[in-house]
């Protein structure tokens, strides 16, 4: 049943996903030789399409819709709260890139869930985070650091790396959840 306390609940647990991301995305992952490839935010990320296909899962993509908006929200205000030391034009551009492939991947993800639910129960998380995915570290990656001297396309490479290796491995909690709440 969609209530208020439903869509607080997914709302807040987006912002803090989005929060925590945009906190660890500083730090770069300096085990395994990753140290150019990974920051620790791409660890994180991916959590917001588990969260958005078991909104839409439950609740349907009405719902999904408004998670994503009002988790972005409070998100990107709490991320600028705790976060917020020197604006520029560079971080203005990161925030930007940032906000733009957010949207329009957690979009995507909302219409091939929605298109592919009626298949097995795996097909529509899968499918909808890996193109989701893609679609969120191309857009990211291409307006916050093309034409610069970054090595953004490793970094790009690496990051959706670990979406698609969490693309598959959220499928277990995906499972579990909508098992004991379906």
């Amino acid at each position: 049943m969609v209530n208020s306390k439903n869509i607080f609940l997914y709302s807040a647990f987006m912002a803090a996903v989005i929060c925590l991301s945009n906190y660890l995305v500083q730090f770069q992952f300096n085990y395994l030789g990753l140290k150019e490839f990974l920051t620790w935010g791409a660890f994180s990320y991916p959590i917001t399409f588990l969260i958005t296909d078991l909104a839409n899962r439950f609740f349907g993509k009405d719902f999904a819709k408004k998670i994503v908006i009002f988790g972005f929200l409070f998100g990107i205000i709490f991320s600028f709260i705790l976060t917020f030391e020197e604006f520029n034009l560079i971080i203005l551009r990161i925030v930007l890139a940032s906000a733009t492939a957010f949207l329009a991947g957690q979009f995507l993800d909302i219409f091939l869930f929605n298109i592919l639910r009626n298949k097995s129960w795996f097909i529509p998380p899968l499918v909808s985070s890996i193109f989701s995915s893609l679609l969120d570290t191309i857009v990211f990656f291409g307006i916050a650091f093309y034409g610069t001297d970054s090595s953004w396309i490793m970094l790009a490479f690496g990051d959706l790396t670990i979406k698609f290796i969490f693309a598959f491995a959220m499928l277990l909690p995906f499972k579990i959840l909508i098992t004991k709440f379906n």
